[in-house]
């Protein structure tokens, strides 16, 4: 665990001894991990090392085998239900290979995120083209995923994410296939939801965001490590 603790009070993110397991497989071993409000950590580490996987976790994708994990104020291995609604309200996911609907145009796949939430017709295809809008991607927003770079993918992918105005960003390499000019649009944002108050968590090898985080948290063999000082 980081060297840094935080008040749990204050904290958006709370993992004490969480463990996973695939079959005989231990992915993660004991991770630790405090998170305050309008916090961007990175976790970083070998590939393998699980940080991926914590990602999975904290977005409700599948349930921890061991450990306590507290996200947006919700104990998760104490709410198995109600999880799609959980992660619509509370929590926006980049997903490392952007998990795009391919029948569905870059505006189409945005509104998505947003079935079921109180906004209208109107108001998601609003919401969608702004924030297309703002990663560059206005002209290529009735284009499908398959006609598309990927980078322009995944700054669709961050679009998606954000279209409910998450109080928890997760980000799995969202900047590592960008160009500059794109990575650099991506990064204004992140400062812009952190200075609002969003908690950004990212996975990453990229030089690039990493220098722009509060915290890096290392992890190896499934098991959070000491911040170098």
């Amino acid at each position: 665990m980081s060297s840094r603790t935080v008040d749990a009070q204050d904290c958006a993110i709370v993992a004490r001894g969480l463990t996973k397991r695939y079959g005989q497989l231990t992915v993660l071993d004991g991770v630790d991990l405090e998170i305050g409000h309008g916090e961007f950590v990175v976790l970083v580490g070998p590939s393998g090392s699980g940080k991926s996987t914590v990602l999975h976790l904290i977005a409700a994708l599948e349930p921890a085998d061991g450990g306590e994990l507290i996200v947006a104020g919700q104990a998760l291995h104490r709410h198995a239900r109600g999880m799609s609604r959980f992660r619509r309200r509370e929590i926006g996911i980049v997903f490392q290979l952007h998990n795009l609907i391919p029948r569905l145009t870059a505006r189409e796949n945005v509104e998505a995120a947003m079935f079921g939430t109180h906004r209208g017709h109107r108001e998601r295809t609003d919401r969608a083209t702004e924030l297309l809008e703002r990663l560059d991607l206005a002209d290529r927003a009735d284009e499908r995923p398959t006609t598309m770079s990927g980078g322009e993918r995944q700054r669709v992918a961050v679009a998606r994410a954000l279209a409910n105005e998450p109080k928890v960003l997760l980000a799995d390499e969202p900047t590592g296939s960008l160009d500059t000019a794109s990575a650099d649009i991506v990064l204004e944002i992140f400062a812009e939801l952190i200075a609002g108050g969003t908690t950004i968590l990212a996975v990453s090898h990229d030089a690039r965001l990493n220098a722009h985080a509060n915290r890096l948290v290392p992890i190896v063999a499934g098991k959070t490590e000491p911040a170098a000082p």
